[in-house]
């Protein structure tokens, strides 16, 4: 019974791709950052190969990795989750998704106050937990719906949970969904949830849920489902392709909550894959320039790896990359960064090697194929 286990550590970059500057990315290394922290220790990783992987030089190398490990060059362009989890799945995108610097436009708004019988607030890039506290009274006040984007291609609605209902609030995001298509096909719509009483004191709860385009192209995911085999989805992963290609899914409230989901899964009967996002080191400390935060988060999966390895099976391949990258160490910006990847794969079936730097993420998504004996029906070469 053959298993594989993806973890995405979401924008655990390993430094600034060739193109970074294009994208205003210049010298950002996320690994390097976080691995000046004292919060940082990674042992485990280390015997794994992750220091081994080329270009990274922050940390000492193990003489005899344990892994079989990549730097991985991002194909597609734009420097995003959906992109980066689409490109892992096989799909390369020749353009970046819409991003919205000075606000969405009045041929997208309209149709969302004429749709949902609400105002808007803000319209702007703006921080998820500033935003809510500028805004938070006002929305209390007058029912609008605080509206903003960031630098990622994102649609976001924040609304309190009293004023707004949840499932009135996704139902309002499945309506900016159907707006958003075509020449504003945004990434994601995104629900943001808050309570809390006055400015100052509000707070957004785990509630949040995204809402994506679907993917454009065959992924991995629909082909091991058409093979019928299992797709299992922890975290995100179910909402970043729209649920298409996956058989079965879980959310998840934070790193450990999707470790201790994906450990269940380990001690389930499946033949096929669990796709894992971890997504605490992008939302809660990349984002926020928050560099200890996001070296303990490291620190605590290096913890949790022994009992992961632990879990596997004879047939069973864990296999550990990201998405992009977050360097919380630039200051420049708090913004997604265009940078490597790491791929660390490791398992009895698999050989210990160094495969220098691949051309594409999509090589992930052929590799999980390989195992299954399915052909990709994209680019991408096989790494086992």
């Amino acid at each position: 019974m053959k298993r594989i286990f993806l973890i995405v550590l979401d924008s655990f970059g390993i430094g600034e791709m060739e193109d970074a500057a294009l994208y205003g990315d210049a010298g950002t290394n996320t690994l390097r950052s976080v691995a000046a922290s004292p919060k940082f220790h990674m042992p485990n990783m280390r015997k794994l190969g992750l220091f081994n992987i080329d270009g990274v030089d922050c940390a000492e190398k193990t003489d005899s990795p344990q892994a079989r490990i990549a730097r991985m060059r991002e194909a597609s362009k734009g420097k995003d989750t959906t992109i980066g989890h689409w490109e892992i799945a096989g799909i390369l995108s020749e353009r970046p998704l819409p991003t919205y610097p000075d606000g969405f436009p009045e041929e997208v708004l309209r149709p969302f106050r004429e749709k949902t019988g609400r105002g808007v607030l803000c319209n702007l890039p703006y921080s998820g937990t500033q935003v809510i506290q500028e805004y938070g009274e006002e929305h209390m006040r007058t029912g609008d719906l605080i509206v903003y984007t960031s630098a990622d291609s994102v649609f976001q609605i924040a609304a309190h949970e009293d004023v707004v209902p949840l499932e009135q609030l996704y139902e309002y995001c499945r309506t900016a969904r159907e707006i958003l298509q075509g020449e504003h096909g945004v990434g994601r719509v995104i629900a943001r949830p808050f309570t809390g009483t006055c400015r100052g004191q509000f707070t957004r709860t785990p509630n949040r849920h995204d809402f994506s385009l679907l993917p454009p192209h065959t992924t991995m995911l629909d082909q091991l489902q058409a093979a019928g085999k299992d797709v299992a989805a922890v975290g995100k992963i179910y909402d970043i392709f729209a649920g298409r290609g996956i058989t079965e899914h879980v959310y998840t409230k934070g790193n450990a909550e999707g470790i201790e989901r994906t450990l269940e899964y380990m001690n389930k009967d499946f033949e096929g894959l669990c796709f894992i996002n971890l997504v605490d080191y992008d939302m809660l400390y990349g984002h926020r320039n928050d560099i200890d935060g996001y070296a303990a988060a490291l620190t605590y999966f290096d913890e949790k790896l022994p009992d992961l390895l632990k879990g596997l099976k004879n047939e069973d391949i864990l296999m550990i990359t990201a998405d992009h990258g977050c360097d919380p160490g630039y200051t420049v910006s708090t913004d997604h960064s265009r940078e490597h990847t790491p791929f660390l794969m490791y398992g009895r079936p698999v050989a210990p090697a160094n495969l220098g730097t691949r051309d594409t993420f999509a090589d992930i998504g052929a590799t999980v194929l390989d195992y299954f004996g399915i052909k990709p029906e994209f680019a991408g070469t096989s790494m086992l």
